[in-house]
């Protein structure tokens, strides 16, 4: 039993343990919590989209559909491993299960069989939705199943839990199948065997700020196209056919948005970069 992480330590547990991750819009303040309560938490339990594509599944399991409205899990692991967070509280994804399940969860210890639907699983478990059609042909790149573990191995390691508190869908509510393609066990052995080696990502390394004055029109530089690299990956992209070495005024409108995002506002937000918004912003090194 544990209070959740605040969204800032959920963030950063997730980028400890390795993982890129995007931030969808709001996603800080997008839940259920209006809907009933979000906590105490007792694990991760992880589905399969059955969608296709990162950007129609991302959407989707943020604003979810008419008869189940968004966020529809805490966070969606893409085909390629990144991590795109969509929600931070309730968030409807595990729906009623079986409360003999959550007290072998909750204890860590071997799950029975999931024969019941009598307990409130959005409050109880992280949610993170991988994107597969879960027919049992769409294939799970390695790099994808390295992301599922690394993001129940980050949540694990920040509680203390063991994989024991990895759960998938199929286990918890009756008649469920996600996730198809690997098995639990498989992911909770890969689980186990991260948390007994250790936090293994280097401290990362980001540019520093090179100073106002080298945004100018005509600089051509790596650091602007992994400037521009990172504006995206926020949400703040505003270019055409992409980031470039060329500093322009695409690369000026994606800052401002940034700056925006960070809620300047004004001459605060006039796309020039600043050493406050440059170092939020982790330009990683080039």
């Amino acid at each position: 039993m544990a209070a959740p992480l605040a969204a800032d330590r959920l963030l950063d547990a997730l980028r400890d343990e390795g993982l890129t991750v995007v931030e969808v819009g709001g996603w800080r303040t997008h839940n259920r919590n209006h809907a009933g309560p979000w906590g105490p938490v007792h694990g991760v339990m992880i589905h399969h989209t059955v969608t296709r594509g990162t950007e129609r599944s991302v959407a989707l399991c943020r604003d979810g559909h008419a008869s189940l409205p968004g966020p529809l899990c805490h966070g969606v692991i893409a085909k390629d491993g990144t991590v795109h967070l969509v929600g931070y509280g309730r968030a409807n994804h595990a729906g009623l299960g079986d409360g003999d399940v959550l007290q072998a969860v909750a204890s860590e210890r071997s799950l029975p069989a999931d024969n019941e639907a009598d307990t409130d699983g959005n409050r109880y478990f992280y949610g993170f939705e991988c994107v597969n059609l879960g027919d049992g042909e769409d294939p799970w790149p390695a790099v994808q199943l390295e992301a599922i573990e690394r993001v129940s191995a980050a949540l694990c390691r920040v509680h203390g839990w063991s994989a024991r508190s990895v759960i998938g869908h199929l286990e918890w509510q009756p008649g469920k199948i996600d996730p198809r393609g690997f098995t639990i066990d498989s992911m909770r052995e890969r689980v186990a065997r991260r948390l007994a080696a250790g936090p293994t990502k280097p401290k990362p390394v980001y540019e520093p700020f090179p100073g106002a004055a080298f945004f100018a029109a005509g600089r051509r530089s790596p650091v602007i196209t992994a400037m521009g690299k990172r504006l995206v990956a926020e949400g703040c992209g505003r270019y055409a056919v992409g980031p470039g070495p060329s500093w322009g005024e695409a690369d000026r409108k994606s800052y401002a948005a940034w700056q925006r995002k960070l809620g300047h506002t004004g001459s605060g937000a006039d796309g020039v970069p600043g050493r406050e918004s440059w170092t939020k912003l982790r330009v990683p090194n080039v």
